[in-house]
């Protein structure tokens, strides 16, 4: 970031978002929030948080909304007004930290070559495909090596001073850290396609497992120089855990931490499952059982079944704390294997009946939510509307979803 200051104007547009922040955090429809993710870290099976995510419809909630002319300002803007659109576009149940959070600008890649992805045309594309730069995984395994990692401290300093200057005296900036993360599959997707990786487990198994081999021990690497950088911070209360949950729990340290094991990580393979449980165990769980040892906390799955790879290997994993259950899994035996257990069970809703055109078909999403309630009943729950990519500029779309999907929860959902 080359700007080190800011317009008189885009600065006083920043205090009045700061300030709005501040009042959120500091009012008691907050606490009530903050009360229900806090039920949830303990373990008690209360009220169930709601919610309706934008990463896939920025353009639609952040960047119309935007006022600040220069380039610094609009980061600090976009940060700011991300914060608030789960409360003052949806009302649902996203915690307002009372501070301007900031993370490390980390960057870790578990191979040596960069993916070719091609977006697909139009002005906010939501698909893509992979234009593979590896065609033959057992002749060119080689180019895989030299994944690796970095950190810029320079700019995430010169971030954090411009929030401080900016509003730091209204909304104090805080370093926070999100869940570690560990994707080999997708990586290995992106480089030479789902077709081309499907067939390598059958053409070349030995290859398949250098792949993976290489990636996680880029990972290991990558998270022992987070602890000997001092880099790590807890993963705690108000900071993000991937799949855009948040890192309430009261298992974990709370001050300052130095070995990963003291924070939440997260896992998934969604590009492989297609394939039977066995193939999965063998060429995915060995790499994934090696990152989750070096986790506190673990948050799995992104859109995959996870029903399927529960009995043999997901339940092996005693610090598992949050599974994420989407519409392609069998959702009452994901409930059975949950309930009652400190596991949450992260629903995230099939997103076709808030995206379809035309008014929202009320009966159909209470129908909906109903079955969600019933295969969740008796665990922890966590509903998280994902995968939208329009809701037709609509705020009031959104927000008469998160009541219908409250009112759903409040009739059908049993403790």
């Amino acid at each position: 970031m080359k700007e080190t200051s800011i317009l008189a104007s885009d600065r006083e547009r920043l205090r009045r978002l700061a300030e709005k922040q501040a009042a959120y955090a500091a009012s008691p429809q907050n606490e009530a929030i903050l009360k229900k993710w806090r039920a949830q870290a303990e373990g008690r099976r209360e009220s169930p948080t709601v919610r309706l995510l934008f990463s896939n419809f920025p353009h639609e909630v952040i960047t119309p909304r935007q006022q600040c002319q220069g380039e610094a300002a609009r980061a600090l803007e976009a940060d700011l007004l991300s914060t608030l659109v789960g409360r003052e576009l949806f009302d649902d149940d996203t915690p307002i930290s009372p501070t301007f959070d900031i993370q490390w600008r980390c960057r870790v890649s578990p191979f040596g070559l960069q993916p070719r992805i091609v977006p697909a045309p139009g002005k906010n594309p939501q698909g893509y495909h992979f234009d593979p730069v590896i065609q033959d995984l057992e002749e060119e395994i080689g180019k895989l090596e030299g994944g690796g990692f970095s950190v810029d401290r320079e700019a995430t300093l010169q971030y954090r001073a411009l929030a401080e200057e900016a509003f730091g005296d209204i909304l104090p900036t805080r370093m926070v850290m999100a869940s570690l993360t560990g994707p080999m599959t997708y990586p290995i997707v992106a480089l030479m396609g789902m077709e081309a990786y499907y067939c390598s487990m059958y053409d070349c198994p030995e290859a398949v497992h250098r792949a993976m081999d290489l990636a996680c021990t880029v990972y290991e690497r990558y998270y022992d120089f987070l602890e000997a950088e001092g880099l790590l911070l807890p993963t705690n209360d108000i900071s993000p855990l991937c799949q855009e949950s948040f890192a309430f729990t009261e298992e974990l340290p709370t001050g300052q931490v130095t070995k990963t094991t003291q924070c939440w990580g997260f896992l998934e393979s969604q590009e492989t499952t297609a394939v039977s449980p066995q193939t999965f165990g063998e060429f995915v769980f060995p790499y994934q059982d090696r990152l989750a040892r070096r986790f506190g906390l673990l948050s799995y799955g992104c859109c995959e079944r996870v029903d399927a790879i529960w009995p043999d290997y997901l339940s092996q994993w005693k610090n598992l704390r949050k599974l994420s259950v989407s519409p392609f899994n069998n959702e009452k035996l994901v409930g059975e294997y949950l309930r009652g257990s400190r596991i949450v069970y992260y629903s995230k809703p099939r997103a076709e009946y808030v995206t379809n055109r035309g008014p929202l078909d009320e009966d159909a999403i209470r129908q909906y939510f109903k079955g969600v309630c019933e295969a969740a009943s008796g665990c922890l729950l966590e509903v998280a509307q994902r995968e939208v990519g329009t809701l037709y500029g609509d705020y009031n779309r959104g927000r008469r979803y998160v009541q219908l999907a409250r009112e759903s929860i409040e009739k059908y959902w049993k403790p």
